[in-house]
């Protein structure tokens, strides 16, 4: 019966990082809606510099985020020698994650003319709500393990700072960059309107997916290694926390690279005359 309990729990564990990457996958719907409207529609000159200058942007940025990862390759090859292979990943990743968020935080602001009086979207328009605050709390979750493992001696100090600011400063940056999307009033003329609403659908779902992933991946790296130890423990019947604990790090991990899949997705910057609904 204890067996059964145990199957049960993983499999009902693993449920929510499911639900997760089916919510991702209907928010490719948004932006081929997105897409298709500027498509459709004709932008001002300064709608299409506009856009240019935003995909010039993004790429650079995201270029220092790689160059970023390298850089934490080479510091942990100074400081752990050998031992650093296993880091190079996720160094690599973490830069360009990072790299995601800090381009759509340091944005350009359109130089087209704004509206008169301000008029300003909703964020349930940009990005479903049920994603943004996904986010936020897997970030809150991560903080909290981190927090849990390292006041139990589970955790080094080196890697506990990584896993606690990493995540969090990128959840910052990521908030920043929200709020510059939704403070910013619409532009005056209709046909740049798909624009700017395209511009905002992106940013934030870049930043959702980017922070979402720096904090399922550590998540799920945290609670399979607290899983794991205290698998070993000895106890009378049949022990649960473990299972619990395994079934929500490969959750967390399955989550965090299946979300990674979608941000691929929505790194290709915005183009007048983009075919998204046939791709």
């Amino acid at each position: 019966m204890g067996r059964l309990i145990a199957v049960v729990l993983f499999i009902a564990v693993l449920v929510p990082g499911v639900l997760l990457a089916r919510a991702w996958w209907l928010a490719a719907g948004r932006r081929a809606v997105a897409s298709a409207a500027v498509e459709f529609a004709t932008p001002t000159p300064e709608g299409t510099a506009t856009l240019r200058r935003q995909a010039v942007h993004g790429r650079r940025v995201r270029r220092l985020g790689l160059l970023l990862g390298i850089v934490g390759i080479v510091a942990s090859v100074v400081l752990f020698a050998e031992a650093s292979v296993f880091l190079w990943a996720p160094a690599l990743v973490v830069g360009l994650l990072l790299g995601v968020v800090l381009a759509e935080t340091t944005r350009p602001r359109p130089r087209w003319r704004a509206s008169s009086p301000a008029r300003r979207p909703r964020q349930g328009d940009q990005i479903s709500l049920a994603l943004l605050w996904t986010m936020r709390a897997v970030v809150a979750a991560e903080a909290v393990a981190t927090v849990l493992m390292w006041q139990r001696d589970q955790l080094p100090d080196s890697v506990a700072w990584v896993a606690l600011t990493v995540p969090l400063l990128a959840w910052v940056l990521a908030e920043v960059a929200l709020l510059r999307s939704l403070v910013r009033p619409l532009p005056a003329e209709g046909a740049d309107v798909p624009v700017d609403e395209a511009l905002r659908t992106w940013t934030a779902h870049l930043v959702t997916a980017a922070v979402s992933v720096l904090a399922l991946l550590p998540l799920g790296t945290l609670l399979l290694a607290a899983g794991i130890a205290l698998g070993d423990r000895v106890t009378d019947g049949a022990d649960l926390v473990p299972v619990a604990l395994v079934a929500g790090g490969f959750a967390g991990l399955a989550a965090g690279l299946a979300v990674a899949g979608f941000l691929v997705t929505w790194l290709r910057p915005v183009r007048p005359g983009d075919r998204a609904l046939t791709g």
